[in-house]
């Protein structure tokens, strides 16, 4: 069984029921999450052994966080325990014309305080296949982004595949920060994934053609997105998701995945959202998974595109769904019939 270690912040999310806005509410639900713990959770959802790191509290929010995740099936062996506090986001879920909002409260999380001397990377990635990062986890400043370098050295000299999700967050660093921090970490990077900003927003290398706002994708401009950061960092691949936005409520979706000059699109899916938040997590633990198992390039993208379309249509951050679901997407099978 191929092993997977993510590495990040895993947070308490807080969000109104339903689609009340934050100051309608009277009650929050609490779930937990993170970019890197989301994408653990959807690994071994679909049977990988998959491991989480991070630095938790070490008393019982800390313990729920954790617990979250064992639910699951992830191995949270090699959690830190210590630091001041569990970091916490706000969701207020949009819908039409409202968008999704989501409000920070992670400053001095025991995470963003942790030190580069309490992680052993030659023993955290014994046995290990892959490694999984985000740019949120450098942003969250303190010591990160030199943890993730050594993070990166120590895998690439053990042999893992290295995978990092650009995630750009304007709330966490400004576009120069993470485009001087990020750059000295890709040279490590087998497999980029960013989404249809976040090589403009991190590297200024934008698609020719597209009108965000209006919903327009240029494929050709994304084409050469993806070649232009091959060519810079040399990527092996680079996997991007392609949003076109028609309101809060509706998208279109879809992705491609470039490699050695050659380039696979998946279908473009209509989706109707319940909560798009982890969706671009859940196109990463899909795109893991399908790498790994040796799927070649068209139906590994057709996988993720299905597992990322499948979580818009579930509650909080994580992607619960299995392979023959994301399968059975991908095969065609896109009437949502009740199944008996």
């Amino acid at each position: 069984m191929k092993r997977i270690i993510t590495f990040g912040e895993i947070m308490m999310r807080l969000n109104p029921e339903s689609y009340l806005r934050f100051t309608q509410a009277e009650k929050f639900e609490a779930t937990y999450a993170g970019g890197e713990a989301n994408v653990a959770v959807s690994l071994a959802n679909y049977g990988m052994d998959s491991a989480f790191v991070t630095k938790v509290p070490s008393h019982e929010i800390g313990q729920a966080a954790i617990n979250a995740l064992r639910r699951f099936g992830v191995d949270t062996s090699l959690v830190l325990r210590g630091g001041a506090r569990l970091g916490i986001y706000f969701a207020e879920k949009g819908a039409s014309q409202r968008p999704s909002k989501v409000i920070y409260d992670r400053s001095g999380s025991s995470i963003a305080t942790a030190q580069a001397a309490e992680f052993d990377w030659k023993q955290i990635f014994s046995g290990a296949d892959w490694f999984h990062w985000t740019g949120i986890t450098p942003a969250l400043g303190g010591e990160l982004p030199d943890i993730c370098l050594e993070a990166c050295k120590a895998a690439k000299e053990l042999g893992l595949t290295v995978s990092c999700d650009l995630n750009y967050r304007k709330k966490l660093w400004t576009r120069e920060e993470a485009g001087r921090i990020m750059a000295g970490l890709m040279p490590y990077v087998d497999v980029c994934i960013a989404n249809e900003e976040d090589a403009k927003d991190v590297f200024g290398i934008a698609a020719a053609d597209t009108d965000l706002d209006a919903g327009k994708l240029s494929h050709e401009g994304y084409i050469s997105v993806a070649r232009q950061l091959a060519e810079r960092f040399g990527f092996k691949k680079v996997a991007i998701t392609l949003r076109g936005s028609l309101s809060a409520s509706d998208n279109d979706w879809a992705g491609m995945l470039y490699s050695g000059g050659q380039v696979s699109f998946s279908p473009t899916y209509r989706v109707h959202i319940v909560d798009r938040v982890g969706g671009g997590d859940s196109f990463g633990g899909g795109l893991i998974y399908a790498l790994l198992s040796g799927f070649d390039d068209q139906k590994a993208i057709h996988f993720a595109v299905a597992a990322s379309c499948l979580k818009h249509s579930i509650e909080h951050d994580f992607n619960l769904v299995s392979v023959q679901e994301v399968e059975a997407l991908a095969a065609g099978n896109t009437t949502g019939r009740i199944q008996r």
